[in-house]
């Protein structure tokens, strides 16, 4: 790609991200507007969407005996004290709506033979409430459905293997972005920029994200001085397939699996905690029995036995990889890191704190999920914000005029952000389990390299806010405070925060070692 290939893209608003968030905001803009995805946009590779990979589908109150205030009530309990109740209605009262926008787009949801949607149960969920499409593969089906419309939408400029840098200001405000394509450092002017571009699970030693999933928004946006919000909330999911022989995310055995009754047991066949609680509880019940020398499994084979193929073709097929039949044999499984409760400080427009600078997925930090997500709630969220911020973006005043992308030259060599050592330790200290001498452990060796790696940056984000986190709550849970403070409080953060909480001769002293980290990690 070149610069005359770029001129006519002055003035156009860039999302950046190409999984369901971003795909929903260019789809609800009715504007032109230039769509960056790190990666081929929709497929699977070490960047890719964590959308393709979501199995358990969306949650919508679209059932008879299912209205939004029920699904509003399962989500502020999961959320353990900090959602945000106005915006938990909301997004729950958008539940059907954001099920009819995604099947205009072509989505097309599993039916019963009557044209109802068939619904699944999840655990924390009072009613069957999620909607899939093509079964255990809904993420895929969804995105393929979406990223088609996309390409058939001329307004929408799709550019793949397109990496943002840097966030370019002006007076205060977000004004462009620096983007690294086709080996070129572009300067791109815009009158808005929206990170759509995921999570942080790649930053951990186990984890169900695309191993690109490194937290670069949350990185961008610290740096151009956006307010950041419960960093320090990670979703442990209790049950990704303890593989042999996986290059990349752990395959994630879905929720719905537990759902239809699978229970889980240790080598012995003895059940150890409630399959359906909350998935941090669930999650620290298996890394307690691990911790202990037990091996955990997830057993299917009473409740679907030759079944577990038809009603989970994807998972069926992924465990067979492994030389498994869920049919007939019990699944290894462990916890892996899986969803960020935390990111950008955003309002109901998906505005964040800095003018110019949009967020919406699971970059951005709405309210809905407080400290701990209710399963399938992300891909609402996805879509309800990204259509909110479409519609935001659309009330502003459009560009007449505007500075063209501008090649800077060659672009630099971009460091790796996850080596796999430091995957390991962040695993260890800052995983299912949390002390304060093991974060601040894990903090000195971060923070010293925070100013000049973005992976480095957002586990020291992370470690710090866990560490002024003196209690347990939510995915949020430390051994040497194992109880909730009676007053629930949001925990905001910002560089500025980051740099002074680590200023220290400690902090300063820290050095990064490449020496293996050897035990359980999450």
């Amino acid at each position: 790609m070149t610069i005359p290939d770029l001129r006519g893209l002055a003035g156009q608003p860039v999302i950046v991200g190409g999984g369901l968030a971003g795909v929903m905001t260019a789809l609800m803009y009715d504007r032109p507007c230039v769509l960056l995805s790190s990666g081929p946009l929709g497929a699977s590779h070490p960047a890719a969407a964590s959308s393709m990979l979501a199995q358990g589908g969306i949650a919508a109150a679209v059932g008879a005996d299912d209205t939004p205030a029920l699904h509003a009530a399962d989500t502020l309990a999961a959320g353990a004290g900090l959602c945000d109740p106005g915006v938990v209605e909301r997004v729950t009262a958008d539940g059907p709506d954001a099920i009819a926008r995604l099947a205009a787009f072509g989505v097309r949801f599993d039916r019963a033979a009557d044209g109802t949607l068939v619904l699944g149960l999840e655990a924390a969920h009072s009613r069957h409430r999620i909607v899939h499409a093509r079964g255990d593969a809904s993420g895929a089906a969804i995105m393929e459905a979406l990223v088609a419309r996309v390409r058939r939408t001329p307004r929408i400029t799709v550019l793949e293997n397109a990496r943002v840098h840097a966030l370019e200001s002006h007076d205060g405000a977000v004004a462009g972005a620096r983007v690294t394509m086709d080996g070129r450092d572009i300067a791109w002017p815009a009158p808005a920029v929206v990170l759509a571009t995921g999570g942080i699970g790649g930053l951990f030693g186990d984890t169900t994200n695309p191993l690109g999933a490194v937290g670069q928004g949350l990185a961008l946006a610290a740096r151009a001085g956006a307010v950041l919000g419960n960093m320090e909330f990670v979703q442990f999911h209790p049950t990704a397939l303890a593989a042999r022989h996986v290059a990349g995310p752990m395959p994630l055995i879905s929720e719905a699996v537990r759902g239809e009754g699978a229970v889980l047991i240790d080598e012995g066949g003895e059940r150890f905690t409630a399959e359906l609680a909350a998935r941090d509880i669930v999650s620290r019940a298996v890394w307690r029995h691990m911790r202990a020398g037990h091996h955990v499994f997830l057993d299917a084979r009473q409740v679907l036995g030759t079944r577990f193929a038809t009603r989970f073709p994807a998972i069926d097929a992924l465990c067979r990889a492994q030389g498994i039949d869920p049919a007939r044999q019990p699944i290894p499984v462990r916890p892996a890191a899986h969803y960020h409760m935390g990111g950008i400080v955003v309002d109901g427009r998906g505005r964040s704190t800095v003018p110019g600078l949009w967020a919406c997925g699971e970059v951005a930090c709405t309210g809905l999920h407080g400290a701990n997500r209710l399963a399938s709630n992300s891909l609402l969220e996805a879509v309800s914000f990204g259509t909110w911020v479409a519609r935001d973006l659309s009330t502003l005043a459009p560009v007449t005029s505007a500075e063209p992308p501008r090649d800077m030259g060659a672009a630099a060599t971009v460091r790796p952000a996850s080596h796999e050592a430091w995957r390991r330790r962040m695993a260890r200290d800052a995983g299912v389990i949390r002390t304060r001498d093991d974060m601040r452990e894990a903090l000195r060796v971060f923070a010293p390299l925070a100013d000049g790696d973005d992976g480095a940056l957002v586990r020291a984000m992370v470690l710090c806010a866990a560490l002024r986190r003196e209690e347990s709550r939510g995915g949020h849970f430390r051994a040497d405070f194992p109880q909730a403070a009676a007053v629930a409080t949001a925990s905001r953060l910002t560089l500025a925060d980051v740099r002074e909480h680590t200023a220290t001769p400690a902090a300063k002293a820290g050095e990064m070692t490449q020496t293996p980290d050897n035990g359980v990690v999450a």
